[in-house]
């Protein structure tokens, strides 16, 4: 599962992150549902599930490019709270299926998806919290 550093090396997440959960935020900068209540979601997953490790993906879109400063900029502290990666050509939303950003994958440690839920809003965050639950019991 391929995807670019901040700084445009390539990485494979499976082994970069090995034997864990992973939750997978796939998201856009320009999407507002994304960056207003998906990214403020994912640190709140990130600090009640210790169990998992929460990633971003910036998907770029009809050839779009981002940087390093767009990313972290939509951040108040300028800093990231938790990885994130670039998907230059959304090969990796086309992957899952993505019905739209933000999606959220949810892989076991032998790289399973379990769960695909699309969306922010209170059922999105609903199903995630049930969804993270389940496995981590």
């Amino acid at each position: 599962m391929n995807v670019k550093t901040l700084e445009g090396n390539s990485v494979d997440l499976y082994a970069v992150f090995p034997n864990t959960h992973l939750l997978l935020l796939i998201y856009n900068n320009r999407c507002l549902g994304c960056t207003g209540r998906a990214l403020p979601l994912a640190y709140e997953l990130k600090n009640a599930f210790s169990a998992v490790e929460v990633i971003g993906i910036h998907s770029n879109f009809g050839g779009e490019t981002v940087t390093a400063a767009d990313i972290k900029g939509v951040f108040v502290s300028g800093t990231l709270p938790f990885p994130i990666f670039i998907d230059d050509d959304a090969s990796l939303y086309q992957m899952f299926n993505s019905e739209g950003t933000p999606q959220w994958v949810l892989i076991t440690p032998d790289k399973t998806v379990y769960r695909s839920i699309f969306g922010s809003q209170d059922n999105a965050k609903n199903r995630l919290y049930y969804a993270l639950e389940s496995l981590t019991q």
